[in-house]
């Protein structure tokens, strides 16, 4: 009689048994990887500074969109309303509040200068918002206010660089880079962590604002241009065939590597993904930047117009950004600072400009990620660096309305990504001077945009000159009120 039991294990081990059987299980694993839906997307290669690591926590949020105003909106004409301060506006301030106070321009005894823009309750939140932007009135529901924020810094590329990196110092990594080392990238054919720039000029505070410090340069910006070449030098050069520059960029990964494997050096490793991502986006950007491929319909909603240099453009290349995996968008968008020295500056003619400029296409912004149910996981973020004074600054008798530069009181606003909607967050006096409810600092912001993005922000650390550095120095709390 046979032996069933010796007769199954000789079965066990025959060739043909084995391909047959196993033959089932790689059919059913590559069934299922089939059904993945990002089965051909590209991936970051496991061995890249960019790799996807996961965060300390459970994140609210996978990306970041940050609408930086550079030159510092006035609150009291937007977001914080003051009917006090316009009662008794023309009057001089009370001296209590400026006794020692250091102006970037004001001099002698100033005036209180009342808003000259009417604020109306919106949504079922009841939020107060200035007549200015209409467009953010309309989804006040999905936002949350801060109202209470001071910083140390008065001057505009100090605090910039301040707002951007936590340090007022150059040298410091930005926001954004803390946020790649710590996290990597879910995109391989874009960076991490992309800038757009709109306005006047480039921030105050330069490239500085999204530098990556002593962090690897991996970990910095990458400024892309809404209009002309979208990454200066990308393209090849007359002549040069795909399979050529693609062979070119074989051979330096090759030396790259062997060098790497030698020195240590992480810089070389910035080179290597530099060489990469070249040549990844020489594909992906121009399809990236091609906003024209767009319904009528959104193109209206953001008002924006291919091939122009707007903050609108901007804006949806930013929606773009994230559906393609990139961590950190940051726009921005320069000339709001409103001094009065003319109609070019003041508050009575180049506010409202500014206003029209970035209200609907923030709005859209907003809206778009919503119904794309991209707005759970897109943390939104809308400020400047410092506030505007509630005084007139008449600068040499300057005859036109406009507000001086103002580190303790000023506003910004967030949406999704974990933020609790149709909020509004701390409370200043009754002239919008000092925070007197729940003031927070910029280091507070940072704890708090970290922790939705899933990271412990005195755990997020760098080991520089013999010392552990982070993006919040020393202190940082995050602010409790503004977490669903």
């Amino acid at each position: 009689m046979k032996d069933q039991r010796g007769g199954d294990r000789l079965q066990g081990v025959t060739r043909r048994h084995f391909f047959r059987q196993t033959g089932f299980g790689i059919g059913a694993a590559a069934l299922s990887s089939l059904l993945r839906e990002d089965l051909f997307a590209p991936r970051v290669r496991a061995d890249s500074a960019l790799a996807p690591r996961a965060p300390h926590f459970a994140p609210r949020a996978k990306s970041i969109i940050y609408l930086f105003m550079a030159g510092a909106p006035s609150q009291v004409d937007l977001l914080d309303y003051k009917p006090t301060l316009a009662r008794l506006s023309g009057t001089s301030a009370p001296e209590e509040i400026f006794k020692g106070e250091r102006f970037a321009f004001i001099r002698g005894t100033p005036r209180l200068l009342g808003s000259p823009y009417r604020f109306a309750r919106h949504g079922q939140s009841g939020a107060q918002i200035s007549e200015l932007l209409p467009h953010l009135a309309t989804i006040v529901d999905d936002v949350a206010i801060l109202r209470s924020v001071h910083t140390t810094q008065f001057n505009h590329a100090p605090a910039q660089i301040f707002m951007n990196t936590g340090h007022q110092i150059v040298g410091q990594p930005s926001l954004g880079s803390w946020l790649t080392y710590g996290l990597g990238s879910e995109s391989a054919d874009l960076p991490g962590f992309v800038v757009l720039l709109s306005g006047e000029n480039q921030p105050d505070g330069g490239k500085s604002c999204w530098g990556s410090g002593f962090l690897p340069t991996v970990y910095q910006g990458v400024e892309f241009r809404s209009k002309g070449d979208p990454v200066l030098f990308l393209r090849n050069p007359a002549g040069m065939r795909s399979e050529d520059r693609r062979a070119s960029l074989d051979l330096i990964d090759a030396l790259d590597r062997a060098h790497l494997e030698d020195e240590g050096d992480p810089e070389i490793q910035t080179r290597i993904a530099a060489y990469e991502m070249a040549y990844r986006m020489q594909t992906s950007v121009p399809d990236l930047m091609d906003i024209s491929e767009e319904k009528a319909a959104t193109h209206e909603m953001y008002g924006t117009e291919p091939g122009r240099r707007s903050f609108a453009n901007n804006c949806l290349l930013a929606r773009r950004l994230v559906e393609r995996g990139v961590r950190f968008v940051q726009l921005y968008h320069r000339g709001w600072d409103h001094h009065g020295t003319s109609p070019h500056d003041d508050i009575v003619t180049r506010l409202p400009s500014l206003c029209r400029e970035t209200d609907q296409p923030a709005a859209a912004l907003v809206k778009d990620l919503k119904q794309r149910g991209l707005l759970d996981t897109t943390l939104v973020i809308w400020g400047g660096e410092f506030g505007r004074t509630p005084m007139n600054e008449e600068r040499n008798g300057s005859k036109f309305l406009g507000r001086d530069h103002h580190p303790r009181a000023f506003s910004l606003w967030m949406a999704g990504g974990g933020i609790k909607p149709g909020v509004t967050v701390g409370e200043t006096d009754d002239l919008g001077y000092n925070a007197v409810e729940d003031p927070v600092d910029v280091h507070d912001v940072h704890a708090t945009v970290l922790h939705l993005m899933g990271i412990e922000h005195t755990k997020l650390t760098y080991r520089f000159q013999g010392r552990d550095f982070r993006l919040t120095d020393v202190t940082g709390n995050v602010i409790s009120p503004l977490i669903a």
